[in-house]
This record gives structure tokens, sequence and C-alpha cells, in this order.
């Protein structure tokens, strides 16, 4: 079976020839196909900028703890494609993906000879995704956006609650050149007889996504004005914070993701819930959002793999992000900072430099094992620019275990970027912890 397995995995990563090709055109086909699977799912739909994965997982978590069985569909992976497709936190069996690869290859070749362009590798994993789930019957799928919103592959669903977390410059040369224009593209998976959520705090934003909401004649709820939060405490591996929700308060709620953003995102998963019971009838008790919450981890966003020396791994792989792990930064008590960096060409990349190489006292450059690396050592010079000591290493994983080899005990490394590299870097680094602790 393993072999099959390879096999159907590596038909899915030669579709990656196919690029990124956007429009609704394609999966449309292969879904009706496929029997409109998307049709028989309960659907929490999710997007935005930075967040996105982080407040499905936890409305996920949140979901379970309270008795469903839930889809999740996320991306991308770190070291397991099978990460992307989870219900109940299990990973889609291997047996599942050799026998829907086998499903769907002859109406992917039945696309093509009808004139239909074949479908990119990430319409034929977000179909994979819709078939497993309404297989196996799940009560709710919680589905991330992968790029944008309006016409990424997972907005042929009808949900009932579309979330966009945020709205920063990212993906500009697929977006848009200004907030207004990303958070049109974003606002497009908002849809009628549907509820819509925001915790975008740019006012730009919020205006074009309210004018979406009214033209569809749905309600809109935003986060830090509907709904309200005060941080507690911090520490370097939990926080704790009050939150006044929709419908009711819900004091020292704890989280074990850092991070002042991510506060934002447990207020958004909680609306969710919120408006899952107000509007829905959903069966949610206090305890299983205190639960969900508490048990919510998210690898490679401020995961702590190590506290002597402290390591930590975040994918901050554009300006926002760099600004939340700049201020997550704060938290940690160092000697000195080693930060390992990087991103991919079509990035911000200058700003992200700017933001994040102060805290540091040498940086280390790799490459995003990815074709849209670019000139990625262009960031050495940037780094050098600011007059730090900067070393520059190809392999993600040599990257990272030269930091590690750098730190002395009171010491810290962070290595962030693209989750390219990060999925990389964590592997070695994970090695290197366990053999140190044997």
């Amino acid at each position: 079976m393993e072999q099959m397995y390879q096999e159907s995995l590596q038909y899915l990563v030669n579709l990656t020839k196919f690029g990124m090709n956007f429009g609704l055109g394609r999966i449309q086909a292969l879904l009706q196909r496929a029997g409109n699977p998307e049709r028989k799912l309960r659907v929490i739909h999710i997007g935005g900028t930075n967040g996105k994965g982080s407040t499905s997982m936890m409305v996920a978590e949140i979901l379970e703890e309270a008795g469903f069985k839930v889809g999740l569909f996320t991306s991308p992976h770190l070291n397991d494609y099978r990460e992307r497709i989870t219900i109940n936190g299990q990973m889609i069996p291997k047996a599942e993906v050799i026998h829907l690869v086998h499903t769907l290859r002859p109406m992917l070749e039945e696309l093509v000879r009808d004139g239909v362009e074949h479908p990119t590798e990430f319409e034929v994993s977000t179909a994979l995704a819709f078939m497993y789930f309404a297989q196996q019957k799940v009560d709710y799928a919680v589905i991330e956006v992968g790029l944008g919103g309006a016409i990424d592959s997972t907005n042929v669903v009808e949900p009932l609650i579309s979330v966009i977390t945020n709205v920063g410059m990212d993906h500009m040369d697929y977006l848009g050149k200004t907030i207004e224009e990303i958070a049109s593209v974003k606002a497009g998976i908002l849809k009628p007889k549907s509820v819509a959520i925001t915790a975008s705090e740019r006012p730009e934003a919020i205006k074009v996504i309210r004018e979406r909401a009214k033209s569809l004649n749905i309600p809109l709820w935003v986060i830090g004005e509907d709904v309200s939060w005060e941080s507690c405490w911090s520490g370097e591996l939990e926080q704790e914070f009050n939150l006044v929700g929709l419908h009711a308060k819900y004091p020292k709620i704890r989280l074990h993701l850092v991070g002042t953003h991510q506060i934002k995102n447990a207020a958004t998963a909680v609306t969710v819930c919120e408006i899952l019971q107000s509007q829905y009838g959903v069966r949610i008790k206090r305890e299983d959002i205190y639960n969900g919450l508490k048990k919510t981890t998210w690898p490679g966003r401020l995961e702590v793999l190590s506290l002597k020396p402290k390591v930590l791994l975040d994918g901050a792989h554009n300006v926002d992000g760099a600004n939340s792990l700049a201020d997550a930064l704060k938290l940690f008590k160092r000697r000195r900072l080693v930060l390992c960096l990087g991103m991919l060409g079509d990035k911000e990349r200058e700003k992200v430099v700017e933001i994040l190489t102060p805290l540091a006292d040498e940086v280390i450059i790799t490459k995003p094992n990815s074709p849209r690396a670019g000139n990625w050592e262009y960031l050495s010079d940037l780094a050098e620019n600011r007059g730090l000591p900067v070393a520059t290493i190809e392999s993600p994983a040599l990257a990272a275990i030269e930091g590690f080899k750098r730190l002395q005990s009171e010491d810290m490394l962070c290595v962030t970027g693209s989750l390219y590299m990060i999925a990389e870097a964590r592997e070695a680094l994970l090695g290197i912890i366990r053999q140190k602790k044997a």
C-alpha cells in the first residue's frame, strides 16, 4: 500500500506543473463530475491575509470538543501532505488518498478531453477534501481559503459563516496593489443566506467588507467593535485573556498559542461558535469553548521547540506576520538572538528585514524550497546593510542547525519566513533537540 500511496502523492505533486491558475470554472466542472460533494457539507469558510489557519484550527477544536465530527482543510502542510485534510485531528488515511486519487484521475482525463483546462494541484486537493468530508459525513467542514477569496478554488461552497480574519499587503501580484483591492477580492467569499465576520483593523478594508455584506443583505460582525477583549497576562508558552463576546462574557480564557494576534484569532473563533449557537441552534457549551481553545496547537506558528536554549519557529511570511512576530519576541527573555530567515521572492522582503533585524544580534539567510524563492540571497545584502553579521546557507535544515550551534544556554534562535522553509528547519531542529535530551 505504501508504494501505491507514494504513487498517488507523486501524481498530486506532478500537478504543480499547472501552476497557480485562478478561476472557478475548472473546480466547478470537476466537482460536478464528482457529484458536487461540497453541497453536502455545512461549511465555515475562513480567509484572510494572516491568522486564517490558527482561527480555523481553533474553530475545529471547539466544535470537536462539543462532540461534533469536524473536517478541517488547511494549506500548506509542513511535513505530510495529509496534514491538510483531517477529521477530528486525524489525518486522512493513506488508503483514502489512494482511493480518491484513483477516483479523480479518470474525471480529470475526461475534463481535458472535453476541452476544459487541467485543474491545478490545489484544485484537485480541494476536491479531494470535499469528497472525503462528504463521504465521512462530517457534521461541519472548516475550510481555509488558499489564496485571496473570490476566485480561490474553495469558493465554490455555500457557507453558514464566512470569516475574513484580516486584510494586509500580500500576494499583490494576484490580489491587487491597495488594501481596498485586496479586501474586495477577500470579500468575495461572503455569500447570500450566511453570516459574515471580520477581524480586520484597517478602516478601508472594513468599509469594503461592510459594503459587500450590505449588498448581499447579510449581517456582518466586526471583531474589535462588536466583540472586545483584554489580555490578563502572557508568558513564553501560554497566555490568558478576558473576552466580551456577542452573547456572553468569557473571563480567563487560557491559550497555549502566544502573541496578541492569537487573542484576536481566538476572539474570532469564539464569535463563529456564538453565531452557530444563536443563528443555527448548534449546541456548544461554555466549557467546550474554554477546553477547545486551551488544547489548540498550530505547528510552525510561534512554536517553541526548546526553552534552554530558546528555539522559536514562526511562519512570518509577510509584513503583518513580521510585525506580530516582533511583538511576540518581546515576551522572550534572552541574552542574544540569532535570526534565521528565508523568504519567497514575491514578498515585501525589505520591510520584513526592517522590522526583524533590529531585534537580532546575527542573521543566517536561507532558501525556501519553492520555485518562487527567486533571488533569495538578496536578503543577505539587506541584513548586511543594517550592520549585522550575516551567514548565507542554502539548505534550511543546515541553516537551522548552524543557528542552533551558535547558541549558549541563555540565547535564542528564531527561524522565520516562508512555511516552505520552516518545515525543513523544524524537522532538523527537532532531531537535534531530541538528541540533546537523550
